[in-house]
């Protein structure tokens, strides 16, 4: 994660969110000079926490990707309703951590 700004979440849609840059298609696979998106910490964490950059330059490379997977929506649905002051734990996924090994 880089520069913290504040502003609003492209993911969830929350204002006045500290934001971070997400690489829509992770650096490491060839996504340093294309476009990224304005996520606030607890969306982008949780982003990372479910996949891994090879299945998230495969497949989750756009905001609408992003809106429309199902482990994403449960967790946007959720995220919206909690202040933007609520400081999240973030875990990563069984799967994932199975896949990193």
């Amino acid at each position: 994660m880089s520069k913290k700004q504040i502003g609003s979440c492209e993911l969830c849609g929350r204002e006045e969110v500290e934001t971070t840059i997400h690489h829509l298609t992770p650096k490491e696979m060839g996504g340093a000079f294309l476009p990224t998106a304005k996520l606030c910490i607890p969306c982008h964490k949780q982003i990372h926490a479910l996949y891994m950059n090879d299945e998230l330059a495969a497949r989750l490379s756009t905001i609408h990707e992003l809106k429309q997977d199902e482990k994403l929506k449960s967790f946007v649905k959720w995220i919206r309703k909690q202040p933007s002051s609520k400081l999240v734990q973030i875990r990563k996924s069984k799967e994932r951590k199975q896949r990193g090994r």
